[in-house]
């Protein structure tokens, strides 16, 4: 279960949730993906298209390759002064591939998306015009998304309770905008919400679910808007790992120096810990983002 705090616009976040489902298409994972605020078929339209066999290096150049014509000159200057002085490898000539890497100019192409079996979850059509219900003491809107990811993993055969009858991948969920207002959940409403246990039941419901089935979960949140710090605090308890993206927008750090070559940055509170009472935390604390024509790239 990775737990993706959002950017204030929410702009990085949903970049990072469209990467997670692009990696499942191209892998060839089946797809489940939730959400109350944009209907999940105009998020799979929106979808990177990756960039297949070695032509990640070529486009890695081509941006590199151009270079201003001043830009040139100085460098020319520079190797002429030291022309002379013995080379050295400054870094490794094979970089390490992990994954796939993503084109964010261009959008996948619809043969690829069909190539896997897509399944979606829009609250507003599935909760047209009933009166607000409580299932398991929780929030409907939970509920009944439960109920659907629940329905998912026993008949597409990802139940790994159950004997498989053919060869299955993996099932990878991803829900936009939990918690939000949207969904029907007052706690990013005030400081003392109303029902502030349903979220968290939810999570511990589908970390239940995750773990008897071959499936995987990214959830963004809209963190900055919940002011109760302990049903955060819960949240992350919850779930295996948490990243927070805190965009340059609108503050101070836009116009500071030290940033000008970032949009934002990238906190990795938690990482998920196998066999181990303890979290594991991460040597490096200091990561940032940017979005460049072609890459979102963390540094």
């Amino acid at each position: 279960l990775v737990f993706t705090e959002e950017d204030k616009y929410g702009l990085y976040s949903n970049l990072l949730f469209k990467y997670f489902l692009a990696e499942g298409i191209v892998c060839g994972h089946e797809l489940f993906v939730a959400s109350a605020k944009e209907h999940p078929d105009n998020i799979l339209k929106e979808l990177p298209a990756p960039l297949l066999d070695d032509s990640h290096g070529k486009e890695l150049g081509d941006e590199a390759a151009a270079v201003k014509p001043e830009d040139f000159q100085d460098s020319m200057k520079i190797a002429w002064r030291y022309q002379n002085l013995p080379k050295m490898e400054v870094s490794p000539t094979t970089h390490t591939k992990f994954g796939h890497y993503y084109d964010i100019s261009k959008k996948m192409s619809p043969e690829l998306c069909q190539s896997v079996k897509l399944h979606s979850f829009y609250l507003h059509e599935e909760l047209p015009f009933e009166p607000k219900m409580k299932t398991w003491n929780m929030n409907s809107g939970y509920a009944r998304l439960l109920q659907s990811i629940q329905r998912i993993i026993s008949q597409e055969g990802f139940d790994g309770s159950d004997p498989q009858k053919k060869q299955r991948n993996v099932l990878r969920i991803g829900i936009q905008s939990l918690g939000s207002i949207l969904w029907g959940d007052d706690v990013c409403c005030s400081d003392t919400p109303e029902d502030p246990q349903s979220l968290t039941k939810f999570l511990y419901v589908l970390r239940g679910l995750l773990r008897k089935s071959l499936s995987a979960c990214i959830i963004t949140v809209p963190a900055h808007l919940i002011q109760n710090k302990a049903i955060m605090e819960r949240v992350t308890n919850l779930s295996d790992m948490v990243v927070g993206l805190e965009s340059f927008i609108g503050s101070e750090r836009e116009t500071n120096p030290l940033y000008k070559d970032y949009h934002g940055l990238v906190h990795v509170h938690q990482i998920p810990r196998l066999n181990s009472l303890i979290c594991d935390v991460s040597d490096t604390k200091d990561l940032a983002f940017r979005l460049k024509r072609k890459q979102f790239t963390i540094e």
